[in-house]
């Protein structure tokens, strides 16, 4: 008896039917982006399809583990492809310039678990149910019966373990620990995944984090928490900035805390704000969409223009309106 959405059908006839793949994720990715893509690729790769996995930033250096091969790169020039498969973006901007380089293509599949999904693509399985696109793709690729090699579950395991704050977060579900210990059973290396992903970090990430403990703020009774991050705090740090995941989990962890906010220069008048809430009444995805952003309602983001002090004013009172309105 079939259990699955008729889209999940779709999208493995798509692929069934195409030869030449670009698999996407958003700018900036964290460990669910890279699992789900590396994952995805390795698969079609073995599916005898021909696959480039493209993303605009670098892989943070703790996931190079995962891809011993280097499959894991810039776009290269723009050509056509069958089919772009996008994982873990939730709208077609997300994926940055990489949407340039693959104007041409006869089918776009997105899949995500955002709830703020835009619904982009040709095909668009989104689930904001589960935890992490990670799962999304594992239950793809059982359900079209393709191999999940060891390299493939360490992969899978990543996405679902880092999106779920290593399985703590309330988005948790039953069905994702039992994904975790599928994924185990295939062959994911948990004592290295953890080694690498949780235990190992560089230098500079130490320097970030001794700024961070210095210079953070409290306000509105100690229930919202914030720090800055300029560029001349990457650079005194030795950081290019691709380290920054978790950071903001550090305040987050504050126990009078509702609301961690981190505030990161990308140029003069344009600031990437990161929201996490610890309340179920809170939802700052709901905050980040007043600033044209967006994600889920533990954890969002945006990209604000205007001057530094301005975004935060308007930040920190959007936060305070939506941590009063939730008492």
């Amino acid at each position: 008896m079939k259990t699955h959405s008729k889209i999940i059908d779709r999208i493995i006839e798509g692929i069934r039917e195409h030869q030449t793949f670009c698999i996407v994720g958003h700018i900036r990715p964290d460990g669910d982006c890279v699992g789900s893509q590396l994952g995805l690729t390795l698969a079609l790769k073995a599916e005898g399809k021909k696959v480039v996995c493209w993303n605009e930033d670098p892989m943070p250096e703790k996931y190079a583990f995962l891809d011993p091969d280097k499959l894991f790169q810039k776009p290269g020039t723009d050509r056509p492809f069958d089919c772009v498969i996008a994982t873990d973006a939730a709208s077609f901007e997300r994926i940055g310039r990489v949407g340039e380089c693959v104007a041409r293509r006869k089918l776009l599949i997105n899949i995500d678990h955002h709830a703020s999904n835009t619904r982009y693509g040709d095909l668009n399985w989104v689930s904001a149910r589960e935890p992490s696109t990670g799962e999304l793709i594992f239950r793809l690729l059982k359900i079209a019966k393709w191999p999940i090699t060891r390299a493939i579950a360490n992969c899978l395991f990543t996405a679902v373990s880092t999106d779920t704050g290593s399985f703590q977060y309330s988005t948790t579900r039953p069905g994702t620990f039992h994904a975790g210990a599928e994924l185990v059973n295939r062959g994911a290396d948990l004592a290295r995944i953890c080694d690498e992903v949780y235990q190992s970090y560089p230098l500079s990430r130490a320097r970030l984090l001794k700024h961070i403990y210095s210079h953070f703020h409290l306000t509105d009774q100690d229930r919202i928490a914030y720090f800055w991050l300029k560029k001349a705090d990457f650079a005194r740090a030795g950081s290019q900035g691709d380290d920054t995941e978790g950071l903001i989990d550090h305040i987050r962890a504050i126990a009078p805390v509702v609301v961690a906010c981190v505030f990161e220069e990308l140029e003069p008048e344009l600031t990437r704000i990161s929201l996490r809430s610890k309340s179920e009444k809170v939802n700052v995805s709901d905050i980040a969409a007043q600033f044209g952003g967006g994600g889920h309602p533990g954890a969002a983001g945006a990209r604000i223009p205007g001057k530094p002090m301005s975004v935060q004013r308007r930040v920190i009172a959007a936060v305070k309106k939506a941590i009063k309105s939730a008492r």
